[in-house]
């Protein structure tokens, strides 16, 4: 596993359970006590680590190279999966991925996410998770079609943002991302939406309107990365940290606007070390919230969306 700077105290830690249990495999001594010693020090460390994460480091742990991407989840959370592809007009934009699936051989529904890459080839291939216009015109074909068939739709939110490319502007990125709000915030199908690593600008709202606006606890969501925004603002990258901290872009401080719905908390230690816990999470709150928003009328359900995003933002009326 790799670890970040600020936990290197609990790697040293690991790295010496591992060589006492290797120590003792070698010498046939039992070291069960050692172990269990250093395994009390190892969460003590882990829950001081966790519960004094700084804005900044909050978004280098929605980076983590092996935090779960949206293919994991959807290989854990549901069954039956089927890929659709294409947005009939382009091509299939391999940004963001989408199909059938089924909750608990229960309930089917449109599970719809951006999908970053494992390795070099395959952030190469996915475009680092960056969509162009017809990933979100896929999105919405996908969307539609479970609108069709009334079947819920789950979407999963990770990425830096909208691919920023000249030939996406040539094809109507703005207008691609406009339309799936307007279209989702009609939808008549209870939509989820949960932030699972970033979530920047429309990027994320391209596939971001929903009934339920959910983010895992160590993820981040704004209209911009620290990074862009320290060099916008100071020319250069090294107030990154500073730029973390001023936009306010957790999960804490989003709950705290009424900009989502609520935090999934994530086990103690991060999604990429428990990535199966931090599914099993998601899937129980699904199986909760799913019918809960079915129960709700399909009208009713459309106004609370509306009002809900109407009334977000701070604003003065003048005379």
């Amino acid at each position: 596993m790799q670890y970040l700077d600020f936990e290197k105290t609990l790697e040293t830690l690991i790295l010496e359970i591992e060589k006492i249990k290797e120590v003792g495999e070698k010498t046939k001594v039992d070291v069960s006590s050692a172990v269990k010693e250093l395994n009390k020090k190892v969460d003590k460390t882990r829950k001081e680590i966790y519960s004094n994460l700084n804005d900044w480091q909050t978004v280098q742990l929605s980076r983590h190279p092996e935090r779960p991407y949206t293919n994991y989840y959807i290989s854990r959370v549901f069954s039956k999966y089927q890929e659709l592809h294409g947005d009939r007009n382009v091509k299939d934009d391999k940004a963001i991925v989408g199909g059938f699936a089924s909750l608990n051989d229960e309930q089917t529904v449109m599970v719809i996410g951006h999908q970053k890459g494992v390795n070099t080839k395959m952030r190469q291939l996915r475009n680092f998770g960056m969509a162009n216009p017809e990933g979100y015109r896929k999105a919405l074909r996908l969307m539609k079609l479970a609108e069709k068939f009334n079947k819920p739709i789950v979407t999963f939110i990770d990425t830096p943002g909208a691919f920023p490319g000249l030939e996406a502007e040539e094809r109507g990125q703005g207008e691609a991302i406009a339309r799936n709000l307007f279209e989702m915030i009609n939808l008549k199908v209870p939509v989820i939406c949960i932030i699972i690593g970033e979530g920047a600008s429309g990027g994320a709202l391209g596939i971001g309107i929903g009934d339920r606006v959910m983010m895992l606890e160590n993820t981040w969501y704004s209209v911009i990365s620290p990074e862009s925004c320290s060099s916008i603002l100071w020319r250069t990258w090294d107030f990154k940290e500073k730029a973390a901290e001023q936009l306010k872009l957790t999960s804490k401080h989003m709950n705290a606007f009424g900009l989502i719905d609520g935090i999934i908390a994530e086990p103690i230690g991060g999604a990429h070390a428990f990535p199966t816990e931090t599914a099993a999470i998601i899937k129980k709150y699904l199986e909760k919230t799913i019918p809960e928003l079915f129960a709700i009328d399909v009208e009713t359900r459309i106004e609370q969306r509306i009002d809900k995003f109407s009334a977000m933002g701070f604003y003065d009326e003048t005379k």
